[in-house]
């Protein structure tokens, strides 16, 4: 893996891809939030060709409490059709229905600590 690792986060309408991404960036990591789920081709989010790939999934009744949205189930349902080809190459999965914005990013900073990717350390230094 490269220096300075590419790692792109997508997943459903409001599970958190701006918050995680935008943690993770002030925390020194190369991230980029993409919106596959409103795309037509289901593996648009490999021309990006990231290192890490972060899949955020949340249930759709999370979504109804993070965001004001005039779709239902069934768009829900698409979405994770969408996502799909994303799931199934995904290095990591997280569930963030009972995050916070902090404690997703938190959870997500250790678990790429412990898989030796990037980021700065404690200290602030770059890892």
């Amino acid at each position: 893996m490269q220096q300075d690792p590419l790692i792109l986060v997508v997943g459903v309408c409001a599970s958190g891809k701006s918050t995680l991404a935008k943690g993770l960036r002030e925390l020194g990591y190369h991230v980029r939030s993409f919106a596959q789920e409103h795309s037509v081709s289901r593996r648009l989010w490999q021309r990006l060709d990231p290192d890490f790939l972060i899949l955020l999934e949340c249930s759709y009744e999370t979504i109804r409490r993070r965001k004001r949205v005039s779709w239902g189930v069934d768009r829900y349902r698409r979405q994770l059709r969408l996502l799909a080809n994303a799931r199934a190459q995904a290095d990591l999965i997280v569930r963030t229905d009972g995050f916070t914005p902090e404690q997703l990013v938190s959870f997500v900073h250790r678990q790429l600590q412990q898989l030796g990717i990037g980021g700065l350390d404690s200290r602030g230094e770059a890892g």
